[in-house]
């Protein structure tokens, strides 16, 4: 019996142990986990690349054209969208009453005339006998006065008729430059009041495009250009890129920067001026200006290196252990879609993984 029991505690180990080696050939033991990514060393370089912005486009001579007068509106000279040269008459306002003004200033004018040489006579008169002794200096002093009073008459009277032809030339209005007629506000038979706008006329001979630069694309400017002066007088030409991807024909200048940054934008407003000589830009238009800008000694780095985290920018540099680890970093993109320029953050000489660092976690192990 005692041998029995033996036998099957053998048997009891020897099925263990072969339970044991098969658990052991089915688990594989844990490896260690090693990560494979592109890297690149950074190096300072120039390049030249586009900078583009959003662009509103309106006329250099945009004017809003108002009534100078109250009157009638008598006739609309003009439709909606007509091109006019300066001087072409776009109102009429009822004049009659203009015109009767003029002629009771003119009337009063000749009076005033008159009354002047009527005075002059008296004190050139009153001068000879007074030199005579026949009438006293108190009567010669008398008319002289009364002689500058007419005299002062009659240029009140002249300052009348003026006013009064200027009120008439109100009547007929007319366009200060050449452009583009907007949207005509009043009908015929309205009552202008003095002060009212009828209609806006964009000036389309030179067509102005505006834009926001950032500080930082201001500060990029003014190190490659020089002063904001500078960024004016040496700026490369621009383009003008339409919605449909297309471009204008003619290249833009930078005329002005508004030189303060507006607080609640943190920008700066910069307009470019594009010749029209064939009248394809109009007021409200939208598009994109676009300027080559050579970037001199510089880090870039490509964006598929980058990784956004809300309004910052990470990258993960390699060390010498292989280990990654996520720096922030201060970019200005290139207007190329590809690459920025490394502000702070990151120096020549660095690695940083180039290719999916979104998948990177920090201390991982690069291969490279």
């Amino acid at each position: 019996m005692k041998g029995i029991r033996q036998s099957c505690s053998t048997v009891v180990e020897i099925l263990c142990a072969m339970c044991l080696c098969c658990v052991s050939g089915c688990m594989k033991m844990p490896e260690e986990q090693h990560t494979s990514y592109e890297t690149l060393t950074l190096k300072r370089e120039t390049v030249t690349a586009p900078m583009s912005w959003s662009a509103s486009i309106r006329g250099t001579g945009d004017v809003s054209i108002v009534s100078r007068i109250t009157a009638t509106l008598s006739e609309i000279c003009v439709k909606d969208g007509q091109r006019v040269r300066k001087g072409d008459v776009l109102f009429l306002l009822d004049s009659r009453i203009a015109s009767n003004n003029l002629a009771h200033a003119q009337a009063d004018l000749q009076t005033a005339i008159a009354n002047r040489d009527n005075a002059r006579l008296e004190a050139e008169s009153n001068k000879d006998l007074a030199a005579k002794g026949i009438i006293s200096e108190y009567l010669l002093r008398k008319s002289e006065n009364i002689l500058q009073s007419a005299e002062a008459q009659v240029a009140q009277a002249n300052a009348a008729v003026r006013d009064a032809e200027l009120r008439l030339a109100y009547c007929t209005i007319k366009s200060p430059v050449d452009g583009l007629v907007g949207n005509i506000l009043p009908h015929v038979g309205d009552v202008i009041a003095e002060g009212s706008m009828l209609t806006r006329v964009a000036g389309i001979s030179e067509m102005e495009a505006s834009f926001s630069l950032t500080e930082s694309q201001v500060h990029a400017l003014v190190s490659e250009l020089g002063s904001l002066d500078e960024v004016i007088k040496i700026a490369p030409p621009l383009t003008l890129r339409f919605k449909d991807g297309s471009e204008y024909s003619e290249k833009g200048r930078i005329t002005s920067l508004s030189g303060m940054v507006d607080q609640r934008t943190g920008s700066i407003t910069c307009y470019v001026t594009f010749p029209n000589p064939k009248g394809e830009l109009f007021s409200g238009m939208q598009g994109t200006v676009v300027m080559p800008i050579e970037w001199s000694d510089v880090v870039l780095i490509p964006l598929t290196a980058v990784v956004r985290i809300q309004d910052k920018a990470l990258v993960y540099k390699v060390g010498k252990d292989s280990l990654a680890t996520g720096t922030i970093v201060a970019i200005e993109e290139l207007g190329d879609g590809t690459r920025a320029v490394i502000q702070s953050g990151a120096e020549a000489g660095e690695v940083i993984v180039a290719k999916g660092a979104a998948n990177v976690h920090e201390k991982d192990r690069v291969i490279w």
